[in-house]
């Protein structure tokens, strides 16, 4: 799988700042949570959902012994270690130690990402050492 083209991806995520946060919601312009925004660069970079997405908690806190949304990508995105993501990638957050990586966002540059976030919406902001260490998989995006 060859992943899409990095300047490609980032003008298509910075499209959707400025939308409304709404939990479940992937509407560029109307609403979306961090998922949401994810699913809508998705559908601009490389076309259709390839499987529905079954309704989520919102609990930042939830634990398990699955990481389902890191699951998910690795159906159809490409993996790459967290490390190593250049911008253009899908970025996943766990927000408190030992719960599930239940936040999502996309690099746009070395020092800074996109995602939606309650109750700001899309936005773009640095990606500082509070940020940098919550994220536990990267993902690029397939090409088309």
């Amino acid at each position: 799988m060859i992943s899409a083209d990095p300047e490609r991806v980032i003008p298509i995520a910075r499209f959707w700042l400025g939308t409304p946060y709404h939990d479940q919601a992937s509407l560029r312009g109307v609403g979306c949570d961090c998922l949401g925004l994810a699913r809508g660069v998705w559908r601009e970079v490389v076309g259709p959902e390839p499987f529905p997405i079954p309704p989520y908690s919102r609990d930042w806190g939830e634990t398990g012994p699955r990481e389902v949304l890191a699951e998910g990508a690795r159906r159809m995105m490409i993996e790459v270690e967290p490390a190593a993501a250049v911008p253009g990638a899908l970025i996943l957050f766990r927000m408190k130690p030992r719960a599930i990586a239940k936040h999502v966002g996309i690099l746009t540059g070395p020092d800074s990402f996109l995602h939606a976030y309650e109750p700001l919406g899309v936005i773009e902001e640095p990606l500082i050492q509070s940020w940098r260490r919550r994220i536990a998989f990267a993902f690029l995006f397939p090409q088309r």
